[in-house]
């Protein structure tokens, strides 16, 4: 069921996109396996390149990476832009990615 509703997503911002200038998505990638945030970033840019802006509420390091993606932070009540790679999501999943057993090791010993 999950995996049909993911597609079923991915076909209503299709048809969105065609109707709609502004898309605004709150953590879009909550019910999505990381295989189909990558397909929803496809969408996604597919949709802006013709003319559909979004506003995305996001921790997913996938759909951060969004190309030409402008990232606003909102911290200690300030909003600032950022790169990618400037972003905690990214920091932490590159730091477990590239430091999984010592990370692990430290955690749980």
């Amino acid at each position: 069921m999950k995996n049909h509703m993911g597609k079923v997503s991915l076909h209503l911002l299709k048809i969105i996109c065609n109707q709609t200038d502004y898309i605004f998505f709150d953590e879009p990638e909550a019910a999505l396996s990381p295989q189909r945030q990558l397909t929803l970033l496809m969408e996604i840019a597919a949709c802006a390149r013709q003319g559909s802006q979004f506003i995305i509420v996001t921790h997913s390091p996938i759909l951060l990476g969004i190309p030409n993606a402008e990232i606003l932070l909102f911290d200690d009540g300030a909003i600032h832009t950022c790169e990618y790679e400037e972003t905690e999501s990214y920091m932490v999943t590159e730091m477990f990615i590239n430091n999984r057993e010592q990370l692990l090791h430290r955690l749980f010993s």
